[in-house]
Parts: structure tokens; C-alpha cells; sequence
């Protein structure tokens, strides 16, 4: 097959054009992208030349782009350039992040559909090894993805580097080497001058051996895709940048499975799995197979707190940053709102029916009829609830309960002076619960509140409530080039 022909099957077996035909050449002026520029133009699909200049080889750097402008005229397309010298940090990695952003803006602002990047089959291989050597699992080693959900397509993972050289040298094209690729204290660049040809020694195929590789471990990725997020809804309870469950609703599945969990729940607290490794996702599956109690670890950018049966993952200092005291009157009868705890309670008269059915809830009026106040729960806090003999500490219902420690904090009790009337889970007072004879009663109700993404959750995300909704995470395999 022609390379041309190679291109063309890669934009059909991958429906590289499912979200438009306008293709934005991402275009550096080194050999592959010029390539890819001529192959796209030649079946009509080049919409518009669009070229970053990160200025790091000064004249060079302009060089390149007066070229890449001179290509895009010759050819009567739009030439889209933006100078992005690259942020702070990892040098590759935002220099990248300022490509991306730029292509999206074209593609936003409608200069094309998609946009085509010239990375081949010797870019994959070089990604997948590098990978492999920062000890990365399938994700990682399904490598530079075909298509991808920010609509980047990549028409040349099937060629060869050296066959695009060969072929623009004999139709005499020209292209711009950037002399930075010879500077190996960059990993890929070593990876391609010294290591890959040690080892295409060993086995001449090895750039089509890892390129098999990448599509096996994406197909996998892609099944498993699938099934977590068949199983996350049935274990998670997620509210923002917080995800708890049962460990015993964990380790009921395989291994694997486990570790997968485990790493969509990483990456719905910290948004990514950036600096994450087996070792960080088997240090929370040894937590959880523990005897039950408490314990706590810290991995990069998450806080994971066990309690009892279950297991928390929420962001460093989540705990700190709201004070845990509160205190606000309470409307008897009507709702008390406090907004920046998501609580919200709702006292209405009620009839002496609610008290033959047993209502836990349910307050003799004329006892407790004055000045009432929600606070959180304070050490020390102690009552009788009503059916029990004496009075407990409310910690010690906490432990009877099976109340998580995270739980506690800010958890809502309703006073009249110093002695407690009500709190969560727990009921009413003995002193002051409906009777037979009480003539005037109300009823407490804790609302369940409405947290980010539409549902109700009574407890701020806690092991008593009900998730938010979950985004989608982003897609296996994040993208190094």
C-alpha cells in the first residue's frame, strides 16, 4: 500500500472524519507534518495550516513559521500561527498544553472541524517504551490515541518516520529540521537516538511490535471504560472532589477490578491520575482490607480517611476549610435553612396519628415551645433519646451508630438553652417527645439538600446520603505529546 494510501485507510478505520471534514493541519514545518499537510490537501481535507511558535530557538523559531506561512500560501489556505512561549515547569509537557489550547480555539472559533496532528507510527513506539519505563499500566501503554474526545486526529500512526522522509525526498519537498531534537537530556529524544535503534538490533520490528502493543492495550481500555462506569454508581457516593464507599462493596470484586475502582475514584477527587502509581492504589486497598477501625494515607493530591467500613478520598485539608462550629435559630413551625452547611430542616404540626405509629420525630409543642437553636454537635454533648432508659453521650451513639469520624464534625443538633432537643439520626429528646396526651406536636424533618450536579444529598456527600452526580473522567491513556 502507497503511504498515501496508509493515510487514507487510518482516516477510515478510526472514522477520523466522524466530526467533520474541514481538517486544521497542525503543521510544524518538520518532515511529518509537511507530509501530513500534502496528504490531507491531496484528498481535499485541508482546511486551514495551523502553526505554534513557542520561541525557543529564537530566529529559528521565526524561521519555521515564515516556512510553514510560505506552505499554507502556495497551497491558498488559511494560515492560523500563535506565539506561545512555553509556562514554567516541564518544558515538553506545556509547551504541549499551549498547542492544544490553541487548537481548540480554532476549532472553536470554526476555522476547521478537527485538527490533525503528524505523529507516526515511531512517535507511538517511542511513547509507549517511555511509558513502559515509568512502570505504566495498560492505560499508559495504549499510547498516542487515534482520535481523541477534543477532536485530534493523528492520519499518519500507521507510517513509518523514515518512509516519509524517503517519499518527500524523492517529489524533492523540503522541510525544516528543529535542531532541538538532537538535545537527548529530553527522554524522547534518547529514546529515539540511542535506545530505539539498540534495540530494533534485537528485533527490527519493534516500532510495529509496541504499535500492536498501544492497540491491545486500548482495546482493554476501552472495555474496562465500560465497566466502571457499570459498577461506579453501585459502590461510589460522590459529592465534590468527594468519593466514599464500603469497603466491603470494594473488595467483593477481583483484583483488578479493585485497582480500576480505585483509580476512577483518584481521579474524581484530584481530576487526573497525574504522579499516581501501583504502589499509591495498593496502599488504599491495604487500607481497606484491614481490620475494621480507623486509619488514614495521604497519595499525591488525596486524603484517604477509613472509618468503621468505609473509605473516603477527598482533597488534602478538606476538613479545614470551613470552621466545624455553627449556630443559627431554628423557625418552629417552618424551615431553617443554613446554606453553607447544606442543611436545611423542616418542622410542621402534625396530628396524634404520628405518634401511635411510633414518628421518632415528633416533639411535644408546649415543651419545648420558646427559643430553639441548631448547632453542631460539641464534645461533651450528652442526652437521653427517647425510648432509651438514660441519658448517652452522643459519642458514644457515634460509635453505637457506626458514624463515620468525617461525619461528625458538623453534625446538627437542635437545643432550647442547654439541653438538647433533637439531632440527626439519633431522634428527639425523651423530656421532650409527643405523647398520648400531648395536645400540640411537630414533626422534624432534615430536607436532603441539593449539591452540585442536581441531586439531593442530605449529609454533604457522607456515608448516610446519596451521591451527586458523577462526571464522565477523561479519557485511558492521557496524552504525553
Amino acid at each position: 500500500m502507497s503511504l498515501q494510501g496508509t493515510v487514507d485507510a487510518c482516516l477510515a478505520r478510526y472514522a477520523m472524519l466522524e466530526r467533520g471534514r474541514r481538517v486544521g493541519a497542525a503543521v510544524s514545518g518538520g518532515a511529518d507534518s509537511v507530509f501530513l499537510l500534502d496528504a490531507l490537501h491531496r484528498r481535499g481535507l485541508a482546511a486551514a495550516v495551523i502553526h505554534v511558535n513557542h520561541k525557543l530557538r529564537g530566529a529559528e523559531s521565526d524561521a519555521d513559521e515564515s516556512f510553514v506561512a510560505e506552505l499554507a500560501c502556495r497551497l491558498n489556505l488559511p494560515f492560523r500561527a500563535h506565539g506561545a512561549p512555553a509556562a514554567p515547569g516541564n518544558l515538553e509537557q506545556e509547551a504541549r498544553r499551549a498547542r492544544y489550547r490553541f487548537f481548540d480555539q480554532a476549532i472553536t472559533e470554526g476555522a476547521c472541524d478537527v485538527v490533525a496532528t503528524g505523529h507516526t507510527l515511531d512517535d507511538q513506539a517511542e511513547t509507549v517504551l517511555g511509558r513502559f519505563l515509568r512502570g505504566a499500566g495498560t492505560a499508559g501503554l495504549s499510547g498516542i490515541r487515534p482520535v481523541t474526545r477534543d477532536r485530534i486526529i493523528r492520519p499518519l500512526l500507521g507510517l513509518r518516520r523514515e518512509d516519509i522522509r524517503a517519499d518527500l525526498r524523492a517529489r524533492g519537498m523540503v522541510w525544516r529540521d528543529d535542531c532541538t531534537n538532537s538535545r537527548t537530556e529530553f527522554l524522547r529524544n534518547r529514546l529515539r537516538i540511542e535506545i530505539m535503534p539498540q534495540l530494533t538490533q534485537l528485533n527490527p520490528s519493534l516500532p510495529d511490535v509496541l504499535g500492536t502493543m498501544a492497540e491491545w492495550a486500548r482495546g482493554e481500555e476501552e472495555w474496562w471504560t465500560g465497566e466502571i462506569d457499570r459498577l461506579e454508581p453501585t459502590i461510589f457516593e460522590t459529592a465534590e472532589q468527594t468519593v466514599l464507599f464500603r469497603t466491603v462493596n470494594l473488595l467483593a470484586h477481583p483484583e483488578a477490578t479493585q485497582r480500576r475502582l480505585l483509580r476512577r475514584a483518584i481521579e474524581r477527587v484530584q481530576g487526573s491520575l497525574r504522579a499516581i502509581d501501583f504502589r499509591h492504589v495498593e496502599a488504599i486497598r491495604e487500607l481497606a482490607r484491614g481490620r475494621e477501625g480507623s486509619g488514614r494515607i495521604q497519595i499525591p493530591g488525596v486524603d484517604v480517611f477509613r472509618s468503621f467500613d468505609w473509605l473516603r478520598l477527598a482533597p488534602p485539608g478538606i476538613d479545614g476549610r470551613q470552621d466545624r462550629n455553627f449556630e443559627q435559630p431554628v423557625v418552629a413551625p417552618g424551615v431553617t435553612m443554613v446554606p453553607d452547611r447544606l442543611l436545611t430542616i423542616e418542622m410542621e404540626p402534625v396530628t396524634q396519628a404520628a405518634v401511635y405509629n411510633n414518628e421518632m420525630n415528633v416533639l411535644d409543642w408546649d415543651r419545648c415551645e420558646g427559643s430553639l437553636t441548631v448547632r453542631n454537635w460539641r464534645p461533651g454533648d450528652s442526652y437521653r433519646p427517647a425510648g432509651k432508659t438514660g441519658a448517652e453521650k452522643i459519642k458514644t451513639l457515634f460509635q453505637e451508630y457506626r458514624v463515620p469520624l468525617w461525619e461528625r464534625r458538623r453534625w446538627p443538633v437542635i437545643v432550647r438553652g442547654e439541653s438538647i432537643v433533637w439531632t440527626r439520626r439519633f431522634g428527639v429528646a425523651g423530656e421532650f417527645a409527643a405523647g398520648p396526651s400531648s395536645r400540640r406536636m411537630l414533626s422534624i424533618r432534615e430536607i436532603p439538600a441539593q449539591v452540585p450536579g442536581g441531586e439531593s444529598n442530605p449529609t454533604l456527600g457522607t456515608s448516610i446520603g446519596v451521591g451527586a452526580r458523577t462526571r464522565r473522567p477523561g479519557e485511558p491513556g492521557a496524552e504525553v505529546l
